[in-house]
């Protein structure tokens, strides 16, 4: 016994070991003082609300929802509005972003300009002072009557914004939502493997495989719920006093999508900018004596080189407007922080709510830290590669 005490790792296990477990102690303590606390108060816990009705409604949901719905599905519509504004804002955020970033370090001084007055706009003013803007906007524009067209296929009215879309039952539109959550995540496991020569063309053939599966089984899905008689797309049509058919985006949403659009674009403008600067003129320079157009000069050496520059910070950034999605319930918002925010009025279990809302947006952001993750090591240099 007296030669284990003297062995150094053998006192690093004992150590580690009592952290953990007076960890654990004091985290049952903390359960159990807490859950007693509630009980004398008359303060109900446990997860059994989630089975009954809400009563409520809620504005914007992607799937169908009734007030007579449990709470576990109300949960479920505010987990899958935040994604989906969360997707369509950085989706909308990065092109932007990429494009005035290139703008500011072209050589069109009008363009770089323009790009620089944009990113001191939009990233010095307040998100949720812009979405409250956005929205004002929004709700000030023309009835349906009197609103807006664009080719007769987009309208923009005072009730929201009403676009083409396609014409599939929910059950078909959330099964193509999961085909591209899937390929998405596949291809991130796909950029796993190992980027040594032998194993490059190994991971092409993956991708490309995991690329025309997920475009067989869209095919598939919209083959399957296609009706003839409504045909593939639905274009929203004014009757009366309302449009019929389409899709509409209510002004909440609309207003939450470009607000986080315009301030994300502001900020991965500058982690463009800066990523493109940081690449060695050294290497512009010979790429150009080596006749190469400045267009191919930008995709094959500028670009490349500047990504591993760019992804990491690109990754926090990501992550910073997932969680910004909350600023929603400033204007109404369904997100998963204001139907938590509801269903804690409504059915007072503060602490569970607040577990699954914290749950929620951990699962979001781990996923795309890991995906961003995946990518920063995919693009890593040999030697230089840092272990996550």
């Amino acid at each position: 016994m007296t030669a284990l005490l003297r062995n150094a790792r053998f006192r690093s296990y004992v150590y580690q070991v009592a952290l953990v477990g007076g960890s654990c102690l004091l985290l049952v303590a903390f359960v159990l003082t807490t859950r007693h606390s509630l009980v004398a108060q008359g303060i109900a816990t446990g997860f059994d609300f989630l089975q009954r009705s809400t009563g409520w409604d809620i504005s914007f949901a992607v799937i169908d929802y009734t007030i007579r719905d449990p709470y576990w599905k109300v949960f479920l519509v505010g987990f899958l509005n935040t994604l989906l504004v969360g997707i369509l804002g950085l989706v909308a955020a990065t092109v932007f972003g990429t494009a005035i970033g290139m703008a500011r370090v072209g050589q069109n001084p009008l363009l770089s300009f323009l790009g620089t007055v944009y990113v001191e706009v939009f990233r010095n003013i307040p998100l949720i002072l812009q979405g409250l803007f956005w929205y004002a906007v929004l709700t000030h524009l023309p009835p349906p009557r009197q609103a807006f067209t664009l080719g007769g296929w987009f309208y923009l009215s005072s009730r929201g914004v009403y676009a083409p879309f396609l014409a599939l039952p929910t059950s078909g539109l959330l099964t193509l939502g999961g085909i591209v959550v899937g390929a998405v995540l596949a291809a991130v496991v796909a950029l796993q493997i190992p980027t040594v020569q032998a194993a490059r063309s190994l991971r092409r053939r993956v991708l490309s495989g995991i690329l025309l599966a997920a475009v067989a089984a869209v095919v598939a899905v919209i083959a399957l719920n296609y009706d003839a008689r409504v045909g593939l797309i639905s274009v929203p049509q004014l009757q009366g006093l309302r449009f019929n058919g389409g899709m509409r985006l209510m002004p909440e949403f609309s207003a939450l999508v470009v607000a986080i659009v315009f301030f994300g674009s502001a900020y991965i403008a500058e982690i463009v900018r800066g990523g493109l600067l940081s690449v060695n003129r050294g290497q512009i320079e010979a790429a150009r004596s080596l006749g190469l157009s400045p267009f191919r000069v930008y995709r094959l050496v500028r670009i490349p080189l500047a990504l591993r520059t760019i992804v990491p910070p690109l990754g926090n950034q990501f992550v910073w407007l997932m969680k910004a999605t909350t600023v929603g319930i400033a204007f109404g918002f369904s997100d998963l922080f204001m139907v938590s925010s509801t269903a804690i009025n409504q059915s007072g279990q503060t602490i569970e709510i607040l577990l699954i809302m914290m749950s929620g947006f951990l699962l979001i952001n781990y996923l795309i830290a890991s995906a961003m993750n995946a990518v920063n090591r995919s693009i890593a240099l040999k030697g230089y590669e840092t272990k996550r």
